[in-house]
């Protein structure tokens, strides 16, 4: 089987890491993260200019294919820079809710997505809920020609810049069914809608949001009434693949700058690259960053593949347990080994760590995934 990247694919890294080698280095990353909005808005336009924004969709949705591999390539890239523009939620999570749900009059907005004119939040977790995406308290009732919505939401990525929110609220069914769940695209300004940003530990943007009373008309409903949740599913675990694939290019960041580390730290007069115990380490290292891209390659060739659903989302969370995994042992050796700067704020690997700390936790943490890994 050949698992070299395409010629598309090898053009999409090489523009990628043109990007990051001159607008992304880390003393740009720390002034974007610190900026009002956390992201740069020339580097959003500048994203649409390149393309990147259609990676995520179909060509008869106006996109570059859509597959999870080209995805693959363009997120580990970005995760060797600690890339925090919301690409993620609002093209990957956003747009493809927005692809797989919406009819034609709402997929136009996937052209002004595509041109950089439009960024979406997705509002799917409630505090009781954990990772199960079947958890909805928050409520959609009837109106007349539209509907009401009420209900809180927590860590909405991107939720404070964005322009639109996608949110998952029950119409029928009780707490925990998989039936009546149904998704709306709602305007952020709209009545009702309460917005608390904040940055997390790894320099991103979320935000909890409350809805109270929202009023929204029928054609705010993305798909049919009350059969969203497979929908979500699909595109969590597209998610997840994107984070880890991030991952993977994070903890790749993390090897080499201890690797070089080690060549120049000096402990009884000599490099603590001499020192065979850590040459193990550093080499245990080595492996787990290569398991972890192996079985994100895996992931993501078994997501393009015409597979039944359920052994895509199996591939997936074998990853993400993978993968969370691998954080733990690559993110933590880098810290000790690089000592107490590890963990400061003027040296990339803390930073670095909180990033792949952050994403073991998202869209299901590593023992969420194994579980589900075993139940599948």
């Amino acid at each position: 089987m050949d698992f070299s990247y395409s010629e598309e694919q090898q053009m999409l890294q090489d523009s990628v890491q043109k990007f990051v080698q001159r607008h992304y280095a880390f003393e740009d990353r720390r002034g974007i993260v610190a900026s009002d909005a956390g992201y740069s808005a020339e580097h959003w336009a500048l994203f649409a200019e390149l393309g990147w924004l259609t990676v995520p969709f179909a060509e008869e949705d106006g996109g570059f294919g859509g597959l999870a591999t080209d995805l693959m390539v363009l997120m580990e890239e970005f995760g060797h820079a600690m890339v925090v523009e919301p690409f993620i939620p609002t093209a990957v999570l956003g747009g493809g809710l927005l692809a797989s749900l919406g009819n034609a009059a709402q997929k136009e907005a996937l052209v002004t997505l595509m041109e950089g004119g439009l960024q979406l939040a997705v509002a799917l977790y409630e505090e009781q809920s954990r990772y199960n995406l079947a958890n909805v308290c928050t409520s959609a009732q009837r109106d007349g020609e539209g509907y009401v919505l009420s209900g809180n939401k927590v860590l909405v990525l991107n939720g404070a810049n964005a322009e639109r929110l996608l949110v998952s609220a029950r119409t029928s069914g009780d707490s925990c069914d998989r039936d009546g769940i149904s998704l709306f695209m709602i305007d952020m300004a709209s009545a009702g809608v309460y917005c608390h940003g904040y940055t997390t530990v790894d320099g991103h943007r979320a935000a909890q949001v409350r809805l109270d009373k929202v009023r929204v008309p029928a054609s705010a409903l993305l798909g049919d009434e009350g059969t969203s949740f497979c929908a979500l599913e699909q595109a969590i675990d597209r998610a997840a693949l994107c984070v880890s694939a991030e991952a993977v290019g994070a903890m790749d960041t993390l090897l080499h700058k201890t690797v070089e580390y080690s060549k120049t730290r000096k402990q009884f007069g000599i490099t603590i690259s001499s020192f065979q115990a850590l040459q193990h380490r550093m080499a245990n290292m080595f492996i787990e960053c290569q398991l972890a891209r192996s079985v994100v390659l895996m992931a993501a060739m078994k997501l393009d593949s015409d597979l039944p659903d359920a052994e895509k989302a199996k591939a997936v969370s074998a990853a993400k347990s993978r993968v969370g995994k691998a954080i733990r042992q690559v993110g933590q050796e880098a810290v000790q080994l690089h000592g107490g700067i590890g963990i400061t704020d003027e040296l990339d690997v803390g930073h670095l760590f909180k990033r792949v700390t952050a994403i073991e936790t998202l869209f299901g943490n590593t023992d969420f995934h194994t579980r589900r890994f075993a139940a599948l």
